[in-house]
């Protein structure tokens, strides 16, 4: 009798603890937060690493700055700009990059950067790492804004680079202070 095969997610998910560090200086004003580094960004050592992730490039534009080629381009123009880098969780059973197939989720303790560091908002890009804030810290902060922004995947191919654009402007106005 032949079996039906699992699902993609439930055959392909593997645990993965958290491989990257913050990103941020005693001057970061805001934290980006995702859910875990897909396997490109494991593999380049680095957020949104994907090279169809549109992260870096809606940077670029909010800040009027050439896209950043390599991670020491992408730490100067996040440290620049007052912006910390890291995501919800430490831990978590995934199957490839795919957020919905997330199980057993274990929370980072942003403690480390918020703490550290005059972190003024919090920002999440795309609907699961939104949901892991809500979940895991929204109560530790309740006085910290917090702001869901869309995800730069390339699977959420219903926005384009210019909708994205104007959906992080958010971000640009609080690290300039103008969110208050």
């Amino acid at each position: 009798m032949k079996m039906a095969p699992a699902s993609k997610s439930q055959a392909a998910r593997e645990h993965i603890v958290h491989p990257l560090a913050p990103v941020f200086d005693e001057n970061a004003r805001v934290l980006v937060l995702g859910t875990m580094p897909s396997p490109a960004s494991r593999a380049v050592r680095f957020y949104y690493g994907h090279p169809q992730n549109r992260f870096w490039r809606v940077l670029a534009r909010l800040f009027d700055e050439p896209v950043p080629s390599d991670n020491d381009e992408r730490t100067k123009l996040v440290l620049a700009h007052g912006i910390a880098l890291w995501d919800v969780l430490a831990s978590c059973d995934i199957a490839g990059a795919q957020d919905a197939s997330i199980r057993n989720a274990r929370p980072n303790d942003l403690a480390r950067v918020i703490d550290a560091a005059p972190i003024a908002h919090v920002f999440t890009t795309g609907g699961k790492a939104a949901s892991f804030y809500r979940r895991f810290n929204a109560e530790r902060w309740p006085d910290l804004p917090f702001t869901p922004l869309p995800s730069t995947s390339a699977a959420n191919a219903r926005m384009s680079l210019d909708d994205l654009v104007d959906a992080y402007a958010p971000l640009a106005a609080a690290v300039r202070n103008d969110d208050r």
